[in-house]
Parts: C-alpha cells; structure tokens; sequence
C-alpha cells in the first residue's frame, strides 16, 4: 500500500483539517517511528509507529464524535490540563482527542461544542465562515438607544479592530440592569466586555444560547449530550 502524507493521516483519525495538522507537525508534535515528524513525511498507518504528543495513535478507524456542553463559569475552554481549575474536558471525561467549537472565557457560561472531527471544527471556528452565535448579556445599568445603535453598527475595540455589525435588542430592563439578546458572526477574545466596557454598560454575565443551528436548549450547568444524527446533518449542512 503507497504511504500517505502524515496530514493526512492525522486528518483522517480526527486530529483535524490537513492544515491544521500541518500545524501540528511543524510544532513537533507528531513522531514517526521515534522521531519527530517533519512536513513531506509519508507513514503507514498499519506499518509505521505515528504518535501524537508521545500517545500512538489508533489504527482503527475513528468513531465521529459531536457533543453539546453548557460550559459553566469557572471552567477554563481549553484541553490541556493549564492549572488547578477545571477544564471542559474534565465535564465530559471521553479519552478521545477533541477539538473546542466556540470557546468561551473564564467567568461566561453556556454552549460549547466539542468534536473530534476535524474538519467540520475546522469550518465552524474559521472566522471566514463567519458562522452566529448567538448570546444572553446581562449589563449593569440601562442601556440607551445610543449604546445599542452603536453597538450594532460595530466598534473599535482596544486593539483597533473594528467589530462586525451585530443584531441587538433588549429582552427586559430595569433601573439597575438590563438582558439583552446579542447575535454575531465573530469571536475576538473578550469581545463581549470590550464593547459593554467602551460602550459604558459593563458586563455582568455572559451566557452563549446557539452556535449556528445548534441550541443550548435544556441543558443544565455541567450537563452534556451527543448530538443527533439530524442535527450533525444540518450542522455540516450549513458548515
């Protein structure tokens, strides 16, 4: 059997796009036989010893996995253990590789997905696709039709990027604090705060409700499903 490109490989056992697991090799991550892999490498799977961060991977073929997270506050988005909090992978407790769609920060809560099908994650977090996801916000005080003119229109965050037009409406207000509904097609790092911060309506708490056609729905803090058939269908149907 003609050896194949080690992306490729790596690719078809759930490590991700080709790209990505381009990535990976020229990071050293991935070995050959003992030795690190360089990109250009060739492998066979039945043949040769192919690791990941020193773990072989299998020879079998990988069953595709699609799960829905409510991602509590205090639980870091990450796979590698970082420190002594709590990750997201220590909720689900799979021993399979998966990769984090829509990754929130430390104090927000809500949807996450995880997957160990690469390309699909690939398409879901590339910021081209510009896939929504969509958010319940609580501020701490009113908000005026100005703040939300202005944050639907975009704003310049601390790093001079200009954010992409949102969908923003209350859902209920009072005197000391406000839920709105925010819908974006893009995640920088914190943008949510950002934009409350500059726009004077500082964030008190964040809780993701969809990414694309994916709906947090009725899982409780903690709690993860798999996703059904239909579902993952319609998801890579709009991926």
């Amino acid at each position: 059997m003609e050896k194949e490109r080690l992306q490729k490989i790596l690719s078809k056992h759930g490590y991700g796009s080709r790209r990505a697991c381009e990535k990976l090799i020229a990071d050293n991550r991935v070995k050959i036989n003992g030795e690190f892999a360089k990109l250009g490498d060739r492998g066979d799977i039945e043949e040769d010893l192919i690791e990941f961060d020193d773990n072989p991977i299998s020879k079998t073929a990988v069953r595709k996995i699609y799960i829905a997270l409510h991602k509590p506050r205090r639980v870091l988005s990450e796979i590698k253990k970082q420190d002594d909090r709590k990750n997201v992978i220590e909720l689900v407790k799979l021993s399979e590789y998966l990769f984090i769609v829509g990754r929130l920060d430390y104090l927000s809560e809500g949807l996450i997905l995880l997957t160990n099908d690469g390309e699909l994650a690939n398409k879901l977090t590339h910021p081209r696709y510009e896939h929504e996801k969509e958010y319940k916000v609580l501020i701490n005080n009113e908000i005026e039709q100005k703040q939300l003119k202005a944050w639907r229109k975009g704003v310049v965050i601390n790093d001079g990027y200009q954010t992409l037009p949102a969908e923003v409406s209350i859902i209920k207000q009072n005197k000391h604090d406000t839920w709105i509904n925010i819908i974006m097609r893009e995640g920088k790092k914190r943008q949510i705060r950002e934009v409350g911060k500059l726009l004077g309506t500082p964030v008190k708490r964040i809780v993701r409700t969809r990414i694309a056609t994916i709906e947090l729905g009725a899982l409780k803090l903690g709690e993860w499903r798999y996703l059904s058939d239909r579902e993952v269908n319609i998801l890579k149907a709009a991926a």
